[in-house]
């Protein structure tokens, strides 16, 4: 009596092996995925990156050529875009400085009193969900 009983045993071990490797190709398939979609991210945020760059570097040539802006529309890149904004401000004193005598421009900043004495560049850069955002201050 003891054959029959024995009979089925390579079946049950056969299938009790087939679930332990099933669940662990599950288990890596499901780790890998994850770490497809952090890369995917990854990749998003890096073009986000650039096309605020982009932005950043566009404000800053046409500072030094004399024909910035305060705000620029939201400008495309590819299937990437970026905004920028210019506006006075004062590191350590908020936004704006009263009685600096190296005042910023006339026109960039909504306070006729404010003198700051640095622009700061603001860029926001997006890719499809992914924004990314620079500040460079220039003096």
């Amino acid at each position: 009596m003891s054959k029959f009983y024995q009979r089925g045993v390579s079946l049950y071990l056969t299938i009790i092996i087939m679930v332990i490797l099933l669940a662990i190709v599950l288990g890596v398939s499901a780790i890998l995925l994850g770490q497809l979609k952090t890369i995917k991210g990854m990749e998003n945020s890096v073009i986000a990156f650039y096309a605020a760059e982009t932005g950043i570097e566009e404000a800053l040539y046409d500072i030094y050529e004399g024909k910035f802006q305060p705000s620029y529309p939201q400008t495309f890149v590819g299937d990437a875009s970026y905004e920028v904004k210019v506006v006075c401000c004062q590191e350590g004193a908020g936004d704006c400085a009263w009685g600096d005598s190296n005042s910023c421009p006339v026109g960039l900043s909504p306070d006729p009193l404010c003198l700051a004495s640095h622009l700061c560049v603001d860029s926001v850069g997006t890719y499809r969900e992914t924004k990314r955002a620079i500040r460079t201050t220039i003096k």
